[in-house]
């Protein structure tokens, strides 16, 4: 059985590059427009799979082309169907996406068979997994279907982990059963009112997650400045791994996904952090959320390229 069970949003990504967004009623020619695999869930469960790791994705998706293509590029990356609820009425869920010269992106999500996932089908697949140590969820599927996915992994000792993206789905019960979370700057704002700028206004959210919020552990993410990990009342600044960035759509979720991989493999929360800081760095480099996800060999070469280490040793420099 899998080591990791994502349960989160399946998207069909329709993405366009240009030089800068169009205003409104504007019209603009872009460079090139691609169809690639998306969702949060779906982009955090592939992530885990191109890093090795066995994974259960439990979704919903439409009987039509867009659904069967991204069936067939679960089945690719080796990650586990059985769970995946077909939906007659409605369209597999779709996201048109912006991407400009600056690598930042405008998203604009049609949900479609996503919400469709519901608490019984979530039950139901919980009820044949019995080995996975993480559960990954987001929130761009109904809350339900969420609060019952992180209660099954209660029970059966799973770790959580919550990317509480979109912020305005997230309520307090999702985050009381959450073991860490992992905002974004915006993300941060909405659930605690702080706007991070700078360590200290990090470290205050941090706080605010913990004593507010009841969220022990948190992973604040601040771009391309680094991320700051939060674990029972301690905080450690990690810096982000330099790069040019080509598109950024994704980049939360391949840091998600690597978390998850480096925690089932034992590693401890700084440990974690940092493998996911190179994850992420290697995604944001390349186009396409999960069609730009790094693997072992290419992460592997990249460390030996730059010195860099990780798991079990801080990822710096090498003098």
């Amino acid at each position: 059985m899998a080591e990791i069970t994502v349960v989160g949003s399946i998207n069909m990504d329709i993405v366009a590059l240009t030089n800068r967004y169009p205003g409104h009623g504007e019209t603009l020619f872009g460079h090139s427009v691609k169809t690639l695999c998306g969702g949060k869930g779906a982009n955090q469960a592939t992530a885990c799979a191109r890093l090795g790791k066995s994974v259960n994705m439990i979704g919903s998706i439409g009987l039509d082309s867009y659904g069967k293509e991204i069936e067939k590029n679960f089945k690719e990356n080796q990650i586990e169907t059985s769970f995946l609820k077909l939906v007659e009425d409605e369209s597999t869920g779709c996201a048109i996406i912006t991407v400009d010269a600056t690598a930042e992106n405008t998203m604009l999500v049609v949900k479609g068979a996503n919400d469709s996932l519901n608490e019984h089908d979530v039950q139901k697949a919980f009820s044949q997994i019995e080995t996975s140590k993480i559960l990954l969820v987001q929130m761009e599927i109904p809350e339900a279907a969420v609060i019952r996915a992180m209660m099954e992994a209660k029970r059966k000792g799973m770790f959580i982990i919550l990317d509480p993206a979109p912020a305005e789905g997230v309520t307090k019960q999702a985050l009381l059963y959450a073991d860490i979370i992992t905002p974004n700057l915006q993300e941060t704002k909405q659930l605690t009112g702080i706007d991070v700028t700078s360590i200290k206004t990090a470290i205050e959210a941090g706080k605010y997650f913990d004593q507010y919020l009841g969220v022990k552990n948190s992973v604040i993410k601040m771009a391309d400045k680094g991320a700051l990990l939060y674990e029972n009342g301690k905080s450690i600044f990690i810096e982000a791994i330099p790069v040019k960035a080509v598109d950024t759509v994704g980049a939360g979720d391949s840091y998600a996904g690597a978390l998850a991989c480096a925690l089932a493999d034992g590693e401890s929360l700084e440990s974690a952090a940092r493998f996911a800081a190179i994850v992420a760095a290697l995604k944001v480099s390349k186009l396409g959320a999960q069609s730009g996800l790094p693997t072992m060999d290419q992460i592997n070469e990249y460390c030996a390229e730059h010195n860099l280490t990780y798991y079990g040793l801080q990822t710096r420099q090498l003098r």
